[in-house]
């Protein structure tokens, strides 16, 4: 029993100096889809503008398989799909597709010309693609705040800001950007 209570005791110290310490050296940000797509490329934004706070590189790692949906629209093997803004924007703007409806409640102010599902005769069609940062358990609170802080500081940024305006993402409320307001938003998105 007392070495349990002695690895307890070591495990417990070497998160509070992990945490302490943390970041030593370079961040992954793990990316579930292929490189290129909106995830990606949002992704990338950020953790070039979270470089700066956390004093550390911010590495983005690729491991997907799922993103090429594009790709096989412009080929002509899909008809038609659901995707975010960003991944569409670069293709409507030259014409090679056409954006039919915005599964929002509201037109968005990148496209106020496209309507929305409700606008175009199927009400309660609502969708929309976001993001979030999330770590694995037990990752200590200490690491949190600092990533949290590091994440909030760059979505402040007025350049980043504008590019993913550019790209048709939004900013989450400050509210939504904090840990307890993803995890309320993550568990209205299960719901819904």
């Amino acid at each position: 029993m007392r070495h349990l209570v002695v690895a307890v005791a070591l495990s417990v110290l070497a998160c509070i100096a992990q945490a302490q310490t943390f970041p030593n050296r370079p961040v992954t940000l793990l990316v579930p889809f292929p490189p290129g797509g909106s995830t990606d490329t949002a992704a990338r934004i950020l953790g070039e503008r979270m470089r700066g706070p956390l004093g550390q590189t911010v590495v983005i790692e690729n491991v997907g398989g799922a993103g090429p949906a594009m790709q096989a629209m412009l080929g002509g093997q899909v008809d038609l799909m659901v995707v975010q803004a960003a991944v569409t924007l670069p293709q409507a703007r030259v014409g090679a597709v056409k954006i039919l409806a915005n599964l929002s409640p509201a037109r968005s102010s990148v496209v106020p010309g496209v309507p929305t599902s409700e606008e175009s005769g199927i009400p309660g069609l609502y969708a929309s693609g976001w993001f979030g940062l999330f770590a694995p358990k037990g990752t200590p609170k200490e690491v949190i705040a600092k990533l949290n802080g590091a994440m909030v500081q760059a979505l402040a940024d007025p350049a980043l800001r504008a590019r993913f305006s550019d790209l048709g993402l939004d900013v989450a409320t400050r509210e939504q950007q904090a840990p307890e307001g993803l995890a309320a938003f993550h568990k209205a998105e299960i719901e819904k």
